[in-house]
């Protein structure tokens, strides 16, 4: 996620960073290959120009000239211009007083509306809420099969009604329904279209009048840059949004939806969609997304995703293992198999202060096939050559190959994985951080 952007502007700072006292040209010089590396990653120039006129003038000011350490405070200056950009303080779905809450979600085809509806859903129910989530896109084909089926899956009840009947008729039962039940919010899929038309613009005004929904949702592929900054404005003046859900953005390279959409449309991002599987959809937090962009991770996401992922006993039968160097082969599936649950290696590296520049060596579509082969090479050991790996002689290492239906050379892999495994949480017990850290993960297996 926005890898490009992170690794271009860790470039600039890493050239500050090797100055002693900086200049009024150093400065400018530096926020030259800033404003190339955001136009780049197509932010919309309104948005550039107002950030490095901030940031420059902030520079340019005697807490950075005489400062010990100036590229430092440079980043800190951006870190913070960075966050007003994305709108400062993140923004939560309202809070209402009468019940059922409406969610009302719009969008283009293909962004992902249906997908993100069920997410939604599965989000507040988790927090204890009681959701229902409505088929009003009664114009794709399949589209309310797919969310009473997603609804199934994820034990989350759906409202639908037979794809002839007006979609402002089906949202009107359907929050009959909900207050009769004690639902305590309905979500609703809207008919999406390839481009923006005025059929689809009447509807969306038809629904929002009969619904009066506390939240009107704008669910916008990330990937298609100044396009979803467009997209979000034309939906907010026709109909008038109340947030934003930028989905498809583990796959945004760039970052010009991100930085953009919040300050042009003045519309608030409130969830980000990071992944195909439901769990992938995060709160939006301004300061998190910054920390991020500049290669200084985000250490609160990640404990907050290992807090839902992790078994605490278990955790702490691990720790206990790694101090006393007993930690074994079932131990790494183990915690292989729960890292998995929190999404993919290098998007856990991304959140990880100082390892987002590693995150392009581990594996991320991969990650099923890598914990797949691990298991079959591990469960074929023997308990005690899981117990203690360092009996694992040629021989054996062939009789494991065969059994898990890989070669020699992927259980060697392993092998060499899990000693470097070893020696990094040696050395974290020990306070130390091992500078070939990316090794570990340089020869997935294949």
């Amino acid at each position: 996620m926005l890898e490009v952007l992170t690794q271009k502007l860790a470039s600039v700072f890493d050239k500050l960073s090797r100055k002693g006292k900086l200049s009024e040209g150093d400065i400018d010089d530096a926020l030259r290959q800033v404003r190339l590396a955001l136009l780049e990653a197509d932010v919309n120039f309104k948005v550039v120009k107002e950030f490095l006129s901030k940031v420059r003038e902030r520079a340019l000011g005697s807490e950075v000239l005489r400062s010990l350490t100036p590229a430092q405070q440079i980043i800190k200056i951006v870190n913070e211009e960075l966050i007003a950009i994305l709108g400062g303080e993140p923004s939560r779905l309202a809070s209402v007083s009468e019940l059922p809450a409406v969610a009302l979600l719009v969008g283009l085809q293909g962004s992902g509306k249906t997908t993100t509806a069920v997410k939604l859903a599965l989000q507040l129910k988790h927090q204890g809420q009681r959701p229902l989530l409505v088929a009003a896109d009664t114009r794709r084909p399949a589209a309310i099969e797919q969310i009473k089926l997603l609804g199934q899956q994820h034990d989350i009840p759906v409202y639908s009604e037979n794809a002839s009947v007006a979609s402002t008729t089906i949202c009107q039962h359907a929050v009959k329904q909900a207050k009769e039940s004690g639902v305590t919010w309905v979500i609703v899929d809207t008919q999406g279209r390839l481009h923006i038309d005025e059929a689809m613009m009447k509807e969306l005004a038809d629904i929002k009048s009969v619904l009066k929904p506390s939240e009107v949702l704008l669910t916008v592929d990330a990937m298609i840059g100044q396009d979803a900054v467009r997209v979000a404005q034309e939906f907010h003046n026709r109909i008038g949004l109340t947030g934003l859900i930028l989905t498809k953005m583990d796959g945004d390279a760039r970052g010009g939806a991100a930085l953009s959409i919040r300050f042009v449309t003045g519309v608030p991002i409130k969830y980000l969609g990071t992944g195909e599987k439901m769990d992938a959809l995060e709160p939006f937090y301004p300061d998190r997304l910054a920390s991020r962009i500049l290669g200084m991770g985000d250490m609160l996401t990640l404990i907050e995703r290992a807090e839902e992922t992790f078994d605490q006993e278990q955790t702490k039968s691990w720790e206990k293992k790694m101090r006393t160097g007993n930690f074994d082969l079932d131990d790494l599936l183990s915690q292989m198999r729960q890292i998995h649950k929190m999404g993919s290696l290098g998007r856990i590296a991304e959140m990880i202060p100082g390892f987002s520049r590693f995150s392009s060596h581990l594996p991320d579509d991969q990650g099923e096939k890598q914990l797949k082969k691990m298991e079959a090479i591990i469960q074929s050991m023997t308990y005690e050559e899981r117990r203690n790996p360092a009996i694992i002689d040629g021989s054996r290492r062939t009789r494991i190959a065969r059994g898990s239906g890989t070669t020699p050379k992927d259980v060697n892999q392993l092998l060499n994985q899990f000693r470097e495994v070893q020696k990094l949480t040696k050395s974290l017990t020990q306070g130390k951080l091992p500078r070939n850290i990316s090794t570990i993960f340089d020869t997935p297996l294949r």
